[in-house]
């Protein structure tokens, strides 16, 4: 029975969102109600069950997904990231051209977040494709896979953050481990995917593509963006949290040096420092009026700030599955089924953006129903919220929003799109829940 009520939850949250054309947040606060009255929880208990996971969940996610969002909008606008990806492409030459990809995306996708850096690089990679006669697609590939390969494994990226909060995850470790593990999944799903894909599917490689589905986009001149060194440090947070974790291991606690260098290396201090250096960097040494960059941070909270809503309801969600007993349920059946947790946090996460088509409700949803099983099982929590961001890009398709961008923008048919990004997709999940499991026989 508590798995029909979460398969029922599942169906009317797919119905709403898909068949119904309703708004995300909105359908997530519906199926919560739904499912905590499917669940017997006390009319009077359900408000509060759901502010619980709502404000549980924003608390503090909000600091660290306002600051990030401001942060990657202020290198974007300063032609930071054009810089980043145009000196490398420039270095390696095309013999390496993957490989420069890879690198540009991988600082980017840091720093923005999976849609935004796409139209952030793709204006990029196009020229650069044309210039070096190359298919957009064959650029296309590395990049679009490192980009979600940060989205899903790497804070400050929304879903790896608000999941290491729910598994009480050191976000630092999360941070180190998820870079290990994402490298072979980027080389797998990139530049390996691509030879495999160029071989047996050679008619998405085209050339004659034409990116006016972007709309407008800003085109900058080289000498007018920030210098590459410059560009690169503004990402600093990544720096200084994992600077702080690796201090924590190697200098001893009370020490006065390792306490600044923790005190910095907080996610929120590290996030506020780093959007205090952009402010400079990227606006006011670039001759930005504060006005202006003030503006660019305005329009970056706006951007997100129905996405910080979703989180929030895929937190009143989460909470509900919890009040209700079906997490503590589903744990117990992982248990008596005596598989791994990383596994079944995979299988839960994947099932779900399968059904749903958001990463990040996927990953929040699935967090809940899996979190038992760490005190159950004794798992990692770093590697269990590595588990779960990998289920939870497995097979991109028709009801996510980066399905269509990709078809749009390569100019792709929807047979195609199926054959090369749905696929990438899959490729890449599995590869990370391999990747994960390979990790863990250290960890």
């Amino acid at each position: 029975m508590p798995l029909l009520i979460v398969a029922i939850g599942v169906a009317l949250l797919v119905f709403l969102i898909t068949v119904v054309k309703l708004n995300t947040f909105l359908s997530l606060i519906i199926t919560s109600f739904v499912v905590a009255l499917m669940l017997q929880i006390p009319v009077a208990k359900i408000p509060l069950s759901i502010e619980t996971g709502i404000g549980g969940q924003l608390g503090h996610l909000a600091v660290i997904f306002g600051f990030g969002s401001m942060l990657g909008k202020l290198v974007s606008d300063s032609g930071g990231g054009y810089r980043i990806a145009h000196t490398l492409i420039d270095k390696f030459g095309k013999r390496h051209i993957q490989i420069a990809v890879v690198l540009a995306s991988f600082i980017v996708g840091l720093a923005l977040f999976f849609e935004v850096g796409l139209v952030v690089l793709l204006p990029i990679i196009f020229v650069i494709a044309r210039e070096i006669d190359l298919p957009l697609m064959y650029l296309g590939i590395p990049m679009a896979a490192t980009l979600n390969v940060t989205h899903a494994f790497l804070p400050p990226h929304p879903a790896p953050t608000a999941i290491s909060g729910i598994f009480h995850a050191e976000l630092g470790q999360v941070l180190l481990i998820g870079i290990i593990v994402s490298i072979p999944t980027i080389i797998v799903a990139g530049p390996l995917f691509n030879m495999f894909l160029h071989k047996v599917y050679p008619k998405v490689y085209r050339r004659d593509i034409n990116i006016s589905t972007l709309g407008e986009f800003k085109e900058f001149k080289i000498e007018d963006t920030p210098g590459f060194g410059i560009s690169a440090l503004t990402v600093m947070p990544v720096i200084l949290i994992a600077l702080a974790t690796i201090c924590e291991f190697l200098l001893p606690k009370g020490n006065p040096i390792n306490e600044t260098i923790q005190f910095i290396g907080a996610p929120d201090a590290a996030m506020l420092i780093s959007l205090v250096f952009a402010v400079y960097t990227m606006g006011l040494a670039r001759s930005k009026k504060m006005a202006e960059i003030s503006n660019s941070m305005v329009v970056a909270i706006k951007q997100i700030a129905m996405m910080l809503l979703i989180i929030g309801g895929g937190g009143a969600f989460k909470q509900v599955l919890m009040d209700g007993g079906i997490a503590k349920y589903i744990s117990d059946l992982f248990t008596q089924m005596n598989l791994s947790p990383l596994i079944a946090a995979w299988i839960v996460a994947a099932l779900l953006r399968v059904s749903l088509g958001s990463a990040t409700v996927a990953s929040l949803t699935a967090a809940g129903l899996v979190a038992p099983l760490i005190a159950q099982s004794g798992a990692n929590p770093v590697l269990m919220v590595l588990a779960v961001g990998a289920g939870s890009v497995f097979a991109d398709h028709v009801n996510d929003a980066g399905f269509w961008m990709i078809k749009e923008y390569f100019g792709l048919t929807l047979k195609e799109t199926f054959l090369s990004w749905t696929t990438l997709t899959s490729v890449l999940s599995v590869t990370g829940l391999l990747s994960v499991l390979a990790v863990s026989v250290f960890v």
